[in-house]
């Protein structure tokens, strides 16, 4: 692992000297023409979806790209601009960071592993990583890991802020390392007690199947889930801060060098610090493939599917509401049905799929937030969940 670490601080100090500052002018902060906003949709007609994207750029998103399928409807949209300072339409097949919808395709993978019998979810993570979970955490099992009722606490990162996080961009984290960070401190609780959605459960999870395939973990998503399903269009960017191939630039609200708050083109980034839980790079057609295959059983199959759609018995560690995350799905009732999916954010990108239980209707979309990774759920992409499914 520290082979790995050395390797790509190497990679990153070159292209974090290349990457410079993207700071934008004033001039361009402020949202384009309305010509450059316009919608451009396929397929059947949806007012309601095509008013939820409307009008962008917007004070919180510049870009937004959608698709639903299913049964009930196929519809396909996208509505704001490629950059700020061309105007120019964004692109519907751009590439984006999916954030922690890559969890989706660790819990996959981790399921696979356990329908081969190479993982037991109920076994402990240490008795698979005795040499980095230490005895204060030998009863968390790889279920707990994966539902996020492990009760280890996040690793320590440089910043607080989002200007912090912006300094230390180019950074690159050791999975272990986070790990050996988390698990040094006191439980949050004991296992299987609460639930506290972290991403230091699917950073081990990571690291137990690299252990269990004696092969990378990036080897095997690719193997098991990209390669099958032709995702041709998704990867691991490792420590690359760039979005390789066509993408929509996203951009940050935050405090500017002058002291000003205003937008900062955020498109280079390093997502080293999500790994496992958080760094997938993808397009919404893929994503809409790879949620279809999943939900029809393609990918995990039998009992172990129903893992994902199975919430803990355990309350919030925050709200102490009822759990509301499964082993890579979270669920939400919408329109007064069952709605099953993840979200994700990273610093200028959220992204998300869902999709009912029996993929009637299914949803993937990518917006160019300019407040990603915020306590609420940006305000766009609210409106696209509730057009495509109903309010809750």
């Amino acid at each position: 692992m520290k082979t790995r670490t050395r390797l790509l601080t190497a990679v990153v100090l070159v292209a974090g000297i290349a990457a410079g500052p993207a700071v934008l002018p004033a001039a361009a902060s402020a949202p384009a023409a309305p010509t450059a906003a316009r919608v451009t949709a396929e397929q059947s007609p949806d007012t309601a979806l095509q008013a939820a994207i409307a009008g962008l750029p917007a004070a919180d998103a510049t870009a937004a790209l959608v698709r639903v399928g299913g049964t009930e409807g196929v519809w396909r949209g996208s509505s704001g601009v490629h950059d700020l300072r061309s105007g120019r339409p964004a692109d519907p097949a751009a590439r984006f960071r999916a954030g922690s919808v890559t969890k989706v395709f660790t819990a996959a993978v981790a399921l696979r592993l356990a329908e081969e019998g190479r993982l037991d979810l109920d076994r402990t993570a240490r008795s698979y990583l005795p040499d980095l979970i230490p005895a204060s955490y030998a009863g968390v099992t790889v279920r707990q890991l994966l539902n996020h009722t492990h009760g280890i606490p996040a690793p320590d990162f440089p910043g607080t802020t989002v200007e912090e996080w912006y300094a230390n961009r180019f950074q690159v984290h050791d999975p272990e390392d986070m790990v050996r960070s988390a698990t040094s401190k006191k439980r949050e609780f004991a296992p299987g007690e609460r639930q506290h959605y972290l991403n230091v459960g699917y950073t081990i999870a990571g690291l137990l199947i690299e252990r269990a395939t004696h092969d990378t973990y990036e080897r095997q998503v690719a193997r098991r889930v990209l390669g099958p399903l032709g995702l041709r269009d998704t990867y691991f960017p490792g420590a690359n801060p760039r979005i390789t191939g066509p993408h929509n630039h996203g951009y940050q609200t935050m405090r500017l060098d002058d002291g000003t708050t205003g937008l900062r083109d955020v498109s280079v980034w390093g997502s080293t610090d999500g790994w496992a839980a958080g760094d997938i790079v993808s397009t919404t057609a893929d994503l809409e493939r790879f949620t279809q295959a999943l939900f029809r059983g393609r990918i995990v199959r039998g009992p172990l599917l129903e893992e994902m759609f199975t919430l803990p018995e355990a309350s919030d560690f925050e709200t102490g509401e009822p759990a509301a995350y499964s082993v890579g799905l979270s669920m939400k009732v919408l329109g007064g049905r069952e709605v099953w999916g993840k979200t994700g954010g990273r610093w200028g990108y959220n992204a998300a799929i869902a999709s009912t239980r029996g993929g009637s209707r299914t949803l993937v979309y990518s917006v160019n937030s300019t407040d990603a990774k915020g306590r609420g759920m940006n305000r766009t992409a609210e409106k696209i969940m509730v057009a495509a499914y109903g309010r809750p």
